[in-house]
């Protein structure tokens, strides 16, 4: 377990982010992060949701509409 600290950032709470975590994220500054409520609590992740459901119906389409796809690339 890693435990994060607040702190002041201006008029804002922060949370900083050990080199640890950092690197089992594979972030940097200036990466986006997106923290989702799950059952258990929270989760962190570099990923946003939104657009992993977005890229799974895209990723459907392509499969059903396979030889339609491959015309059109010709």
């Amino acid at each position: 377990m890693i435990e994060l600290k607040l702190t002041a950032i201006g008029n804002s709470i922060g949370v900083v982010l050990p080199k640890e975590a950092l690197a089992r994220l594979k972030v940097s500054k200036g990466d986006t992060l997106y923290i989702t409520e799950t059952p258990d609590g929270y989760r962190l992740t570099p990923y946003d949701p939104a657009f992993e459901a977005q890229i799974a119906a895209a990723r459907k389409i392509m499969k059903k509409r396979r030889a339609a796809l491959g015309e059109l690339a010709r």
